[in-house]
């Protein structure tokens, strides 16, 4: 199928992205936007070879776009779920996941290095093959199954039956309990990149071509996103977004600083990147360029990190505490 309808999709991103690339909220709503009109030419194009939708849908994306947390370059994470079973639907969605992988390419999202996309059959199910899928991840629970849930559990559907996404997420926070789910999310997310030094200095990349740049992404997000998404599995939220899990779970979780203060610090991190990070490819969106820093805003980078590990830290020892781990 011809790539050069996604053209104009190219020019609409290249041209709105320069509008709002320092406004975390803006530039994700437009993430959004991109991508639906991806879908609505790739619907189109499959439709045409393929004949009409033969079963009700939805386009789900996972990882910083299921969190909306995307900065200017994001690269592909998605799946989807459609209603009815068989053999010639499997061909059709699969065809579909296709040319919405191939149309996301060419308006600039790079293809997933693991193959978290709708155009891998893993990836791409009825709602019974995906429940079938879901269970068979919680029985075997290997540290790969238990990654592919935590990725599911950030998923958010963007286009068709919303209902679908919701109803497999009900159905992991069914048998949560019984599979221990927490716990072995907690031991998925342990361990995290260090930031910081003993002697309080930032560590940086130390050689390639982000030599004196911070992974902000690993340093800084991961933290507070682990932490976060463990708790809003405990009260079983439906919410993605870190900011939006922050605001749904019970305060009683951040008595000392209280939730308010956690949803400004990791929106602060999210601006950093914005504005401080090389944002000339996917790769570079992730580091933040510490010599662009003044005094001051080193000092904030170090104490937003700083307290995103504590939040992290603070979140596992009252889990393990508890010990049954939510078997409520």
């Amino acid at each position: 199928m011809n790539s050069n309808y996604y053209s104009e999709v190219e020019k609409f991103s290249e041209t709105h992205m320069k509008m709002v690339f320092r406004d975390h909220f803006k530039l994700n709503d437009l993430h959004d936007e991109i991508i639906k009109k991806v879908l609505e030419i790739a619907m189109i194009q499959v439709s045409t070879h393929y004949g009409s939708l033969p079963s009700p849908f939805s386009f789900f994306v996972m990882g910083s776009a299921g969190r909306q947390e995307q900065s200017v370059w994001s690269d592909q994470d998605h799946g989807i779920i459609y209603l009815n079973q068989g053999d010639e639907l499997k061909s059709y969605f699969l065809a579909l996941g296709k040319e919405i992988s191939k149309g996301l390419y060419h308006a600039g999202y790079p293809y997933c290095d693991g193959g978290v996309m709708a155009s891998n059959p893993y990836w791409c199910k009825s709602i019974t093959e995906w429940q079938q899928q879901i269970t068979k991840w919680m029985l075997e629970s290997s540290w790969e199954t238990i990654r592919y849930l935590l990725i599911f559990l950030d998923g958010r559907s963007v286009y068709g039956e919303s209902e679908y996404v919701e109803r497999l997420k009900n159905h992991i926070y069914q048998t949560a309990n019984k599979e221990h789910l927490i716990t072995k999310s907690l031991s998925n997310t342990l361990y995290f990149k260090k930031g910081i030094n003993m002697l309080g200095k930032l560590l940086v990349e130390t050689h390639g071509q982000h030599s004196g740049s911070l992974n902000i992404k690993e340093v800084g997000l991961f933290p507070y996103v682990n932490a976060v998404r463990l708790l809003s599995i405990k009260e079983r939220k439906q919410e993605t977004s870190t900011l939006l899990r922050l605001e749904k779970l019970s305060e009683t979780w951040f008595p000392a600083d209280g939730k308010e203060f956690y949803q400004q610090q990791f929106l602060k991190l999210l601006n950093y990147r914005l504005w401080f990070g090389d944002q000339t490819d996917y790769d570079s969106g992730h580091y933040l360029a510490i010599n662009r820093l003044t005094k001051e805003q080193t000092k904030e980078v170090k104490d937003i990190i700083k307290n995103g590990t504590a939040l992290f830290n603070n979140v596992r020892r009252l889990l393990e505490k508890e010990g049954s781990y939510g078997d409520e």
